[in-house]
């Protein structure tokens, strides 16, 4: 491995095998790390270990730029209910998991692919072990583990049905226009291997934007085809979700189920009513007239699905952090409804469970002055200490909704990631 560059952050830089593929049981012993891929801009980053950890980021404005006081990687996630600290809200179910609210950490080493480019982001004086690591990491990967079954307990179609239809009537009153409305599916799986488990999601998956991550004993396999923000300097995009169709193997059938969401009404308003949610959240924090939408429901294929999504950009105002914008934004618009406040205390009073680190999010912030974090949806989370395992999934409940096709649709969701996690 040669040709070592100065980087920011006091990291240098060594090339790797171009588009070398993981063995993700190399990180068996790295009790924190991120895999976080961004399949449009034909990029992934893996953070492997802690140098130091922090509640949330640090920025400081100096001039325009906002990152000039970010001299390192920094990776991390929020959970949905950091909510709670932001707004007056609460949540009265329990954390199964007790995942901390929000971790922000700065990475031992950074492997990077980009283009047909494979680079170790490491400190000089642990760029020799970071070469070491890579060296196990790029190893061909040797047999599975044995298969540990995930036998779920299913979610009830009888009280779904009952719940949305009772969010329909606080529709039909006015209290809210919008609202996403979740399901879990529970597992005990002790001895479950998350390391086979997300090979298999990502292969099958083919996530835009797929993220792996372990805190401790703690695991998020997740196969999120959403982006939530990406910033570069002062700008900021974001990206909401709403609509989803299958996908066919018979390209003439694939076609036609694009364009019958493309065309749909109700999928158009939900997405519309989101990007007005997050257009008005992210305009606390730009500068005077400069929110745009780019993209209007557009419909891209992201694996096993077809799935509409609208593009909207604003400036920072000056003063404004990559930070402040996270704050003004969360949760994902597409994971709450409208009006926001509203509908989160609805998703607390009729959801059963705790969504945890499910509808938060998890990226990266670096010294070039970029950042990229997804919506965490189509996730397994995984306990090894307990085997405890959820699967969490939900769609947008609207006054002309019909309760049995959002069903459907928690189901389309719910049985593209178990399929991926089959053997």
């Amino acid at each position: 491995m040669v040709g070592a560059l100065p980087r920011a952050g006091g990291r240098r830089s060594v090339e790797l095998p171009s588009r070398a593929v993981p063995d993700w049981s190399a990180l068996h012993n790295e009790v924190a790390f991120l895999y976080h891929r961004m399949a449009d801009r034909d990029r992934a980053l893996l953070f492997i270990g802690e140098l130091s950890t922090a509640t949330e980021p640090a920025f400081t404005v100096h001039g325009d730029d906002p990152f000039a006081a970010v001299t390192d990687w920094v990776y991390g996630h929020c959970c949905y209910d950091l909510k709670n600290e932001m707004e007056r809200l609460s949540t009265r179910h329990p954390d199964p998991f007790n995942m901390p609210l929000r971790r922000w950490s700065v990475p031992r080493w950074v492997v990077e692919w980009k283009g047909d480019r494979t680079r170790l982001h490491a400190h000089p004086q642990d760029l020799d072990a970071g070469e070491h690591f890579c060296e196990k990491l790029f190893a061909l990967a040797g047999p599975s583990m044995t298969d540990v079954p995930l036998l779920w307990q299913e979610p009830s179609r009888e009280r779904y049905l009952a719940k949305v239809r009772s969010l329909m009537d606080h529709i039909r009153r006015g209290d809210i226009y919008e609202v996403n409305y979740c399901v879990t599916r529970e597992a005990m799986a002790p001895g479950y291997d998350p390391f086979v488990g997300f090979d298999r999601v990502l292969r099958y998956s083919d996530a835009t934007f797929a993220a792996f991550m372990r805190m401790g004993h703690k695991f998020a396999l997740c196969a999120s085809p959403e982006r939530f923000l990406a910033f570069h300097k002062a700008r900021v995009m974001g990206q909401p979700m709403k609509g989803t169709r299958p996908r066919s193997g018979d390209p003439a059938e694939d076609a036609r189920l694009s364009a019958e969401l493309a065309a749909d009404p109700k999928e158009r308003s939900e997405n519309i009513m989101a990007l007005d949610v997050m257009r008005n959240d992210l305009s606390r924090v730009a500068a005077p007239n400069s929110v745009v939408v780019e993209e209007l429901c557009v419909v891209r294929p992201h694996g096993q699905v077809h799935q509409m999504t609208s593009t909207l950009a604003a400036t920072l105002r000056q003063g404004a952090t990559p930070w402040d914008a996270v704050r003004a934004a969360f949760p994902p618009a597409s994971m709450t409804g409208a009006p926001k406040i509203r509908a989160m205390e609805l998703i607390d009073a009729f959801e059963d469970q705790r969504r945890g680190s499910y509808s938060g999010t998890m990226g990266w912030f670096s010294p070039d002055g970029t950042g990229d974090l997804n919506v965490v949806i189509r996730t397994l989370l995984h306990d090894a200490a307990t085997g405890y395992t959820s699967l969490t999934t939900g769609s947008a409940i609207t006054a002309a909704c019909d309760p049995e096709k959002e069903w459907e649709e928690c189901e389309l969701k719910a049985r593209s990631v178990i399929a991926a996690l089959a053997p």
